[in-house]
């Protein structure tokens, strides 16, 4: 990694379109997640720590653990912002004029479309197999642990809960509809690993996906969607989510036209970054405890 966690930390933006879209989620867990940015912010707020200079013995060992190859830190960092930029490049490739002309910021963009539905299925549950990755990655334990990523679901917070929230909403719902769970599952499962090679985001991160060939790295990827289908269709339910209602909240940074979800989906891609902020915040978090811990 050619930047250090402080400096990842550091550049976070205060405001800008993926804060924006975050924030329009805050009706699903008022007041979960805060926009903490800068590495010595962060620090502060996770430890409530005041001295300066166990402060910076914090962010010192932070920095260290971070840096260390035999942990996963630096994985997990990569697996968040490849899947982020590889998302960012097929956005850019479906976004729809009838946006751009919405938008005048984007109003250069024109005569795209939006991915095609099982693309916009294989993109969902990548995303979700990269946080599985990436979670086990931060705490040390097998890739293919999909049973304690389960377990761990239920005490997702803060930057954690928003970012699979925001893969709900913008990856799931908006794209694919009030159904997309059970879309979703009847796509992976027909889904031949020769289609899975031609999907520009496995080909980047399937080295970190468990499997040994193509045709188990497929089945892995349709076992942990599925494991973890309960778990999102308990946050659809119980805070009664539905494409319209998401999109209604979107409307204070954007303007929807003609419910064309499928477009607005697009323009997340391309202008947002949620899973890289909120894996960095997520990332930093996880660094700044256990270092506050092994002082």
């Amino acid at each position: 990694m050619s930047k250090s966690i402080s400096k990842l930390v550091d550049e976070l933006p205060t405001s800008n379109l993926t804060v924006s879209a975050l924030r329009a989620l805050d009706f699903i867990a008022p007041g979960e997640w805060q926009n903490v940015v800068g590495f010595v912010n962060t620090i502060k707020t996770v430890t409530g720590e005041t001295d300066e200079r166990l402060i910076q013995q914090i962010g010192e060992r932070a920095v260290y653990l971070y840096n260390d190859r035999s942990g996963g830190y630096q994985r997990a960092m990569w697996l968040y912002q490849t899947v982020e930029h590889t998302d960012k490049a097929l956005g850019a490739a479906a976004l729809a004029n009838k946006v751009g002309e919405k938008i005048p910021l984007l109003g250069f963009l024109n005569r795209m479309t939006p991915k095609a539905d099982k693309a916009q299925t294989i993109d969902l549950c990548l995303k979700l197999v990269v946080e599985l990755v990436a979670f086990c990655q931060i705490n040390g334990i097998p890739g293919n642990s999909i049973g304690d990523f389960v377990k761990s679901l239920g005490e997702y917070s803060g930057e954690s809960f928003i970012r699979m929230a925001a893969l709900v909403c913008f990856d799931g719902l908006i794209p694919l509809g009030p159904d997309f769970i059970n879309k979703a599952l009847s796509r992976i499962n027909q889904t031949s690993p020769q289609e899975l090679e031609q999907n520009s985001t496995f080909q980047n991160i399937k080295t970190q996906i468990p499997g040994n060939n193509s045709s188990s790295k497929l089945n892995f990827i349709g076992e942990s969607f599925n494991l973890v289908s309960g778990w999102m269709n308990g946050l659809i339910t119980s805070k009664n989510l539905t494409p319209q209602k998401v999109a209604n909240n979107l409307q204070s940074f954007v303007d929807i036209a003609d419910d064309k979800l499928d477009y607005v989906a697009a323009l997340l891609d391309i202008s947002t970054n949620y899973y890289e902020h909120t894996g960095t915040q997520t990332l930093a978090r996880r660094l700044i405890e256990r270092a506050a811990a092994e002082i």
